[in-house]
């Protein structure tokens, strides 16, 4: 474990500013939570009413909470679930600044540890890039704790391409901590798609600025290691994804998953969704939660 991801403590307040900006411009109110870990203390956003379906949301990695949250807004505001988002340990957020190995089990450790401060014996699980092979963490380390599971443009089914990671991901990220402009910032993010925000952007500049990044993924699940888990599963990729492709994706959730109830593949979509892309992802998410309740 490694503690300290931010450069410094002026760009520490940089990233929390940002965050108390993503989460007043989603028009939800939170109550927050810090519930304590073996591994330090998390920040947990919580809404909707107390007795609704409990529903956990982890967010991408070196990213925030409450960006994570604006594409699922609709299922936030339907007024049935009582949603829990927790900052991930050891990125950009208000959890302790303590990096866990995305190799073995630490993140399935923590998040189930987050379930027992939280009072929750199990619950309904939506986790996209990062945040979605941190669900799969624990999968593999707790199956009992997760009723439902629902992935997007997941990490943690298969591994990251070599050559992406290097060419399309790496090296342009490494120009731009060189030699900072703005051209040089569009490039290195370019690799995630065409229709990222003004503020997104914004925040992902301050990300590369301020934050020891997380540059490694957490590794595939194997089928051996879901052996005992067995929940409703929605997997939902993207073909043109740098990161996760597509196809590699579906067919190997096809091979480790045995309640695969959905499993599609976005034609043309890239790993940061289009806004067309995210309404059809957020729809099928609570088509698959209201059949699978």
């Amino acid at each position: 474990m490694k503690t300290g991801i931010y450069k410094s403590s002026e760009g520490e307040a940089r990233i929390l500013k940002l965050y108390d900006f993503f989460q007043k411009s989603l028009g939800v109110i939170f109550n927050d939570r810090m519930v304590n870990t073996r591994f330090g203390v998390t920040h947990v956003l919580l809404a909707g009413p107390e007795q609704g379906l409990p529903v956990v949301i982890t967010h991408g990695g070196n990213s925030i909470t409450p960006q994570g949250l604006r594409g699922l807004l609709p299922l936030l505001k339907q007024g049935r679930y009582r949603v829990y988002a927790p900052d991930t340990i050891g990125h950009p957020g208000k959890s302790a600044q303590v990096r866990l190995s995305p190799r073995d089990q630490s993140y399935g450790q923590w998040l189930s540890d987050v379930l027992d401060g939280l009072g929750l014996e199990s619950a309904t699980f939506i986790g996209g890039s990062f945040g979605a092979g941190i669900i799969l963490r624990l999968a593999a380390y707790a199956p009992q704790r997760i009723t439902k599971m629902a992935l997007f443009v997941p990490s943690g089914i298969v591994a990251v391409p070599l050559t992406s990671m290097v060419f399309r991901v790496g090296l342009p990220y490494s120009l731009y901590l060189l030699l900072p402009s703005r051209q040089r910032l569009y490039k290195a993010v370019q690799w995630m798609g065409s229709d990222i925000e003004d503020d997104v952007l914004q925040l992902i500049e301050a990300v590369f600025q301020h934050v020891r990044v997380e540059a490694e993924m957490p590794r595939p699940v194997t089928k051996a290691e879901l052996a005992d888990f067995t929940a409703p599963t929605l997997v939902i990729a993207a073909e043109k994804d740098a990161m996760f492709p597509g196809e590699a994706v579906i067919k190997r959730a096809n091979e480790i998953f045995s309640n695969l109830t959905v499993v599609e593949c976005l034609k043309g979509g890239t790993h940061y969704s289009s806004k067309s892309d995210l309404e059809y992802v957020t729809k099928r998410i609570a088509e698959f939660l209201e059949a699978t309740e």
